[in-house]
Parts: C-alpha cells; sequence; structure tokens
C-alpha cells in the first residue's frame, strides 16, 4: 500500500531521494546508511537507550499534552510514537534518509497518521507544515561517540533557534564528558605491540597510526583505577556552535597502586525538563549502550600510587562541516614516587 503524507516535503532532485529503501543497492546504502533497517535495530534493542527516551515522554504525558513536538531525525519514528501516545496534538517527525519511507509505514500502521505528520529533508532546509511557527518541545537523539562523533547538535541547536517557543523543552537537554584512567595492559599489548611482529615481519612503523585513533569499545569498570574528572557540561537550551568544543584541564586521584595504559571519555545525559532525575548513564559499568566508551592509549604507562595525582589538559576539536571529523589532544604532567612521565599526544576520529 502506498502510504501517502501531504506535509512530506521532498529536499532535492536527487533519484538516491525518491528511491524506496528496499529497492535501495549497496551502493545507495554506501551514501545512505542510515536506510538500512539494521541501523535502527541496533539503536531500538539499546535498551537503555531507548526506554530512557520512553519513561522520560511516557511518564511525563503532562508535559506533552496537546503540545506540538519536533522530532529531528526522526529515524524509524519510535519517538515520534512515544509523543504521540503521551497525548502531543501534533508530531512534526523530520528525516533525511530514506528510512522515512518506512518510517510512513509504520505510522500508519499503528494509527498516528492524524498525529504524525512526516517531513522529509535535513532540518536546515525545511518548513514546518502550514500553520504552525513555533514548536512547544524539541525530540532528538543528538549524541555520537565521544559525545560529538556524528552528533547533529549542529542541527538541533538551528532548530532550538528557529523553531522553538522562548519556554520551550529539549528532550535530552543537557551532557556532561567524563574522563577516568584505566589500566589495559593486555588489550594494549594486543592491539598495539601486536605490529612488532606480525607472522616473524617488523610492522612496528604502524604503531604510532595506530595509537592515534582512539578505540571505541566497552570498558570493565574493574580496570578504573582513578576517580571520574567533569571535562565539560553542555547545555543545549543556551549554548552556542562556539560552545561544542572541549578545552579542558583535569585532575585524576589515583583510587590504588596500579598502571595506568590509557585514559577514556563517556558522557552523562539528562532530561531535565523531567520532574524525577532521568539520565542515560554511558560510563564504564553503568549498563551497555551503543555508544560504549571511547579509550585513548597513549605510548608509555605510568606506575601511580593510591591519592597521587595525575594533571594535564584534555581537548576535542568537531569540524562542524563534518561532525566524523573529530581531533583530540591530550597533554599530561606526572610526578610519582615510581614513575614520571611528560607526555603530549594527538588523535583523530574520522569516518
Amino acid at each position: 500500500m502506498d502510504i501517502k503524507n501531504t506535509h512530506q516535503l521532498i529536499n532535492g532532485s536527487n533519484d538516491l531521494d525518491k528511491m524506496a529503501p528496499e529497492d535501495m543497492t549497496s551502493k545507495e546504502y554506501y551514501l545512505d546508511t542510515n536506510a538500512h533497517f539494521g541501523v535502527h535495530e541496533e539503536l531500538l534493542k539499546d535498551e537503555i537507550r531507548t526506554k530512557t527516551f520512553r519513561n522520560a515522554i511516557i511518564h511525563n504525558r503532562d508535559l506533552f499534552k496537546d503540545k506540538i513536538v519536533l522530532d529531528i531525525g526522526c529515524g524509524i519514528g519510535v519517538f515520534s510514537l512515544f509523543a504521540a501516545k503521551a497525548g502531543a496534538k501534533m508530531v512534526i517527525a523530520v528525516e533525511k534518509s530514506n528510512v522515512i519511507e518506512y518510517t510512513k509505514r509504520i505510522i500508519h500502521a499503528n494509527r498516528y497518521d492524524k498525529v504524525i505528520r512526516i517531513v522529509k529533508g535535513k532540518i536546515e532546509d525545511i518548513e514546518l507544515p502550514e500553520g504552525i511557527e513555533k514548536v512547544d518541545i524539541i525530540i532528538a537523539e543528538w549524541m555520537g561517540y565521544c559525545l560529538f562523533y556524528d552528533s547533529i547538535i549542529k542541527s538541533v541547536i538551528y532548530a532550538r533557534d528557529k523553531f522553538l517557543k522562548p519556554d520551550g523543552l529539549i528532550f535530552p537537554d543537557r551532557a556532561t564528558v567524563y574522563m577516568v584512567g584505566i589500566e589495559d595492559r593486555d588489550y594494549k599489548e594486543d592491539k598495539v605491540e601486536w605490529w612488532s611482529n606480525v607472522y616473524g615481519y617488523n610492522m612496528s612503523c604502524l604503531k604510532n597510526y595506530v595509537m592515534r585513533e582512539p578505540l571505541v569499545d566497552t570498558v570493565d569498570k574493574r580496570q578504573i583505577c582513578t576517580d571520574h574528572f567533569p571535562l565539560k557540561t553542555f547545555d543545549l537550551k543556551t549554548m552556542t556552535i562556539n560552545d561544542i568544543n572541549i578545552d579542558a584541564n583535569f585532575r585524576l586521584h589515583a583510587l590504588r597502586d596500579d598502571y595506568v595504559h590509557a585514559f577514556v571519555t563517556y558522557f552523562i545525559i539528562e532530561f531535565t525538563a523531567c520532574p524525577q532525575r532521568t539520565i542515560i548513564n554511558t560510563a564504564p559499568g553503568a549498563g551497555y549502550t551503543h555508544w560504549k566508551q571511547t579509550v585513548f592509549y597513549f605510548p608509555d604507562y605510568l606506575t601511580i600510587k593510591n591519592d597521587e595525582i595525575l594533571e594535564g589538559k584534555f581537548s576535542c576539536k568537531v569540524n562542524l562541516e563534518n561532525t566524523k571529523k573529530l581531533d583530540f589532544g591530550i597533554d599530561f604532567q606526572f610526578n610519582g614516587e615510581l614513575s614520571s612521565l611528560h607526555n603530549q599526544n594527538q588523535y583523530f576520529m574520522k569516518g
């Protein structure tokens, strides 16, 4: 059945924009990766992520009842369905990917056609349905790996300034990035030192490149050997594009006698509009999420004693034209009883 929506806007005239997901080949999926249902299956099966969004919306019906909601990057529409169920008068679901063709069918199958209006395109290019100038609430899963990799935070800030009422709400609206130190000798040797002898050949020239790319992986909380340091908090209600980068000094206290092989960053997301504290915690040991944690190995290692202090500076620069390009710097100075080390390290993430 061909489900049509009079509020759908097609952005551009590219043939890819007109193609149904089931007709796309690997070439088209390469250009529009979010069109494949598998991407959305992984997100939906991230129970901490999906259930927290659901609880933030469904358990706060008083915030959503009779409101106009803008869902940015709606994917297959699960957050829009939550908002509609919570009593929203209208939900405007915006998605630039061809997955929107599935979204139309899902919304129709669940009988929310009269509440959820689908708009195809980038939020920067679309207009709201006729008669709507401002919205009461913005919903957006804007977070990426290490918070900013492949993030749509720039689009959320744009939509906030253009479409959100002065007293409007953003779900979620606050994020804090944290750092910890970990002991990880075994994995580091497997990841880095392995290149010294590959089937009898010296390929150690690759070590430097391997070290420069952070690892996105699940970290065992038992590896943590320092306290957790908050690098920066981002408030989507007030922040600007210029606030996106991180440039922060850190100070880590050792929790025990141990070695430090790497630094780990993670983030905590908050839905501050909810009367009861509602968060997504991506810290090691807090439960699996698809964001995992981001691990930064450095060439040497530290021998640290309980209560000794490791100080340094962490920077993250986001390419606003392509958030799949991040540049990091971690400089630190340590002078302990058993070891001393001054290190300056540059890292990058590129997609």
